[in-house]
């Protein structure tokens, strides 16, 4: 069979129904007013509702926490803006520490994340990398006394492993909704290291970040995998794209949502251009064969 593998457009995250494209804000640092707001419309009116930032982003560019300060301004500039996304922030990185997922820790920084993007509560909250010295009972205490209290609406894990997951989760009655791991046709791992599988098994909303590999699989350059399997890769993608009338950008993402995890793919563009070609992924038409062709290009070899 030939037939292109579905591509929904929107999904569940827990109380949420989102399109499945996300914008990302981690580059926000240093962006003026007026342009984080157009990047905002212009994801809004693409249908791109789903809005992706973390306390972190902005550390050794500017100062920590500048990213949200920036989406915070552009939200309050434009009245009625914030009542149209879901707006997902992360917590537990604290340089040089490097994490601290401890009760208190975790509430002071949601705190602190409600100040700076000007909100009364957070859609989303992810833990964003695990905390080794954090026990999971603290953990789950800590986002279920904030969510009682109103200030986050939903909770998710990020860059955590299926064990940390399930350790997590029976630690509190409010269920974890999203998982949110790099992915790309450069970072296979979540089809191996089973965050996928548990994503279907759960019902957890897959969110990948980096799903153009830094970039590389639009610019042809850099990328988290050696430079052979990366070109490897672009060929493929390069195939199907001219079969498709399209850009690299494009069939990469596709290549991400096609999974039945049915992965948010989150883009970080900072041209308004980009972020309306980014819907471009939604008509490409990639069969079962051109899909297992990108993998196999990755992993230099056919599949077994």
């Amino acid at each position: 069979m030939t037939d292109a593998l579905p591509l929904a457009r929107t999904r569940r995250i827990g109380p949420f129904e989102v399109g499945r494209i996300g914008y990302g804000c981690w580059r926000f640092a240093g962006t003026p007013v007026a342009a984080a707001r157009e990047k905002l419309e212009t994801a809004l009116a693409a249908g791109i509702d789903l809005i992706d930032t973390a306390a972190i982003y902005g550390f050794g560019e500017t100062a920590f926490g500048e990213a949200e300060e920036r989406l915070g301004d552009a939200l309050a500039d434009a009245p009625g803006l914030r009542e149209k996304i879901v707006l997902v922030t992360k917590g537990g990185i604290v340089p040089p520490i490097p994490y601290d997922s401890r009760k208190a820790a975790l509430i002071e920084s949601v705190e602190a994340s409600l100040r700076r993007l000007r909100t009364e509560a957070i859609d989303l909250f992810l833990v964003h990398r695990p905390d080794f010295l954090a026990a999971h009972a603290e953990v789950g205490a800590a986002l279920e006394e904030m969510h009682a209290a109103g200030k986050i609406r939903a909770a998710g894990v990020s860059n955590y492993t299926v064990a940390q997951t399930r350790a997590l989760q029976p630690q509190m009655d409010l269920p974890l909704v999203a998982t949110q791991p790099e992915f790309s046709a450069l970072t296979p791992a979540p089809l191996y290291d089973g965050v996928l599988d548990l994503a279907q098994e759960t019902g957890l909303a897959p969110m990948a970040w980096s799903p153009l590999g830094g970039g590389a699989l639009a610019t042809g350059q850099g990328g988290p995998a050696p430079a052979d399997r990366r070109d490897a890769v672009l060929a493929e993608i390069d195939r199907i794209a001219g079969v498709n009338g399209c850009g690299r950008d494009a069939v990469a993402l596709a290549w991400v949502l096609a999974h039945p995890a049915a992965p948010v793919a989150l883009i970080g563009t900072q041209r308004p251009a980009r972020i309306r070609a980014a819907m471009r992924a939604f008509d490409v038409r990639l069969t079962r064969r051109d899909w297992y062709a990108v993998l196999e290009a990755r992993l230099g070899e056919a599949m077994p």
